[in-house]
């Protein structure tokens, strides 16, 4: 497999302006994909945020191994950062965030207090990766459709500031990813969730690193899925016998693996292939 790259030049932009309005806000809130909680999560975001206190929201959690999720709550909070399991399509788990929000900001509650100052609506900046999910989430705490979604990377481009009842205001910012994966697994992975736009990506590479994740996974969910025993074939075939089984056939009857590979990607993305997570807590070494 070859490595995978994208940073396009928004980004640098994003990620200036991030920086800049670090200082307008109490408090960050960082969505990372519950499948990928460690993968998703932006070094160049964890620098500038710095001491800036954060809760970790592990959103599409409805995509996710179960256990692996609560494994990785356990990890967040084990070093002293509150995180929650989320799903912003559904609004599950939504509610507890404002509660949260609250009690991380005790201390700046208690400086308010003791300077006699009247509270004011917290401050939150919503920061993650591309297509992990920040407008859904405002919009879905806004209780009405406030930004711009779809789901693919880049959508937001610019900062938007949502009040959300009396005693939230967001402040939306555009997906960031930093410029290299020291990791190429990490590469694969973001293209996996579909934060790496399948545009730049080679789609038959990444579906076939989804393929050799299930294989040790989770080989049932492909035989249910697409009629075939991974282990009956050589992996350079899974693709060839998805698209024998889903008829996907080119110009003189060629199997089509593109669309197969297509397939296969939508197929994990909408959790057709189960819930599976590919980071492991233990992985994380900081």
């Amino acid at each position: 497999m070859s490595g995978i790259q994208w940073y396009p030049g928004h980004m640098t932009r994003a990620r200036r302006q991030v920086g800049e309005d670090l200082a307008k806000v109490d408090l960050a809130l960082e969505l990372v994909d519950a499948r990928i909680p460690l993968s998703s999560r932006n070094p160049d975001i964890d620098r500038i945020l710095g001491e800036k206190p954060r809760i970790v929201l592990l959103n599409k959690a409805d995509l996710a191994d179960p256990a692996a999720t609560r494994r990785f709550i356990d990890h967040f909070r084990e070093r002293s950062i509150p995180a929650l399991s989320i799903d912003a399509a559904t609004g599950e788990g939504v509610r507890a965030i404002a509660p949260l929000v609250e009690q991380t900001l005790e201390p700046l509650i208690q400086r308010w207090r003791q300077r006699g100052m009247r509270p004011r609506a917290f401050r939150a900046m919503v920061v993650g990766i591309p297509n992990v999910g920040k407008s859904s989430l405002i919009n879905r705490l806004a209780g009405r459709r406030r930004t711009v979604t779809a789901d693919r990377p880049g959508v937001t481009r610019g900062p938007q500031w949502v009040r959300i009842g009396q005693k939230l205001e967001l402040l939306d910012t555009p997906g960031i990813l930093w410029p290299k994966f020291e990791d190429p697994l990490v590469g694969f992975k973001l293209s996996a969730t579909g934060a790496v736009s399948d545009l730049v990506v080679q789609v038959q590479e990444v579906a076939q690193f989804i393929l050799q994740f299930l294989s040790g996974e989770a080989p049932q969910s492909v035989a249910e899925r697409y009629g075939f025993q991974m282990a009956e074939i050589s992996d350079i075939e899974w693709l060839d016998a998805v698209a024998r089984r889903r008829g996907f056939l080119g110009s003189g009857g060629v199997l089509d693996r593109e669309k197969a590979a297509i397939q296969v990607l939508g197929d994990f993305r909408s959790g057709k292939l189960g819930r599976h997570t590919l980071d492991k807590p233990e992985e994380y070494t900081g």
